[in-house]
């Protein structure tokens, strides 16, 4: 017997002497009665908590605050699969000049990203008790890459996407699907507990709350 299968026989051994692994409890919450508008106040303040800048508007309202939102931005990136017509605004003071779009045929390069100063995307479901935004690289969101290069992101959640609890967001997904959770802008501390931004993701984030 060599060294590995003594190791592995003893493994075996102190196995079979083992307590059985008693079953787990699954009594945690799965469901949630919370409306939409109290769910929107809840990711909010999970949200603000995080140092996240967050905006609840009427879906007419969208393209202004996008314009807003972009006008003091240079060029942004956007997925293919986003709609066109929430850069309604933006584009009537500037024709869309300082907009890229990331597609299948033209994807932007890591140093095109590094070039933009912000993103918009979409956003797959968001969970309100944990200030959690999860994208799954649909046409709306786009790859991983373009929410994780601009130093600032803009993402757009619709209240019907909001849910309470983990549970709940869990089964709105496919666990097939890449995806990236998102709580707060990127954050990191040091030894000594000083938070430096902005290290390893975009350094602000904007979210914008959909109502409807």
């Amino acid at each position: 017997m060599n060294a590995r299968e003594e190791i592995l026989d003893r493994i075996r051994s102190a196995l079979r002497d083992a307590p059985a692994v008693p079953d787990v409890p699954r009594d945690y919450r799965r469901s949630s009665t919370l409306g939409e508008e109290e769910l929107i106040e809840l990711l909010t303040d999970r949200l603000v908590d995080y140092k996240a800048n967050v905006f609840v508007e009427e879906a007419a309202a969208v393209p202004q605050r996008l314009a807003v939102l972009l006008e003091g931005a240079g060029r942004y990136a956007i997925p293919h699969g986003l709609d066109q017509a929430l850069f309604a605004e933006a584009d009537a003071r500037d024709g869309g000049s300082r907009r890229v779009t990331d597609a299948p045929g033209h994807r932007l390069s890591v140093e095109e990203l590094d070039r933009v100063d912000a993103v918009v995307t979409g956003s797959a479901v968001a969970v309100a008790e944990t200030g959690t935004i999860v994208l799954d690289a649909s046409p709306d969101q786009g790859r991983r890459v373009i929410s994780l290069v601009p130093d600032r992101h803009i993402c757009i959640v619709r209240a019907r996407d909001i849910t309470a609890i983990l549970p709940e967001a869990l089964r709105r997904l496919d666990g097939t699907r890449p995806q990236t959770w998102i709580s707060g802008p990127s954050a990191t501390s040091d030894i000594e507990l000083e938070r430096v931004e902005g290290v390893h993701g975009p350094r602000t984030l904007d979210v914008v709350i959909v109502r409807g």
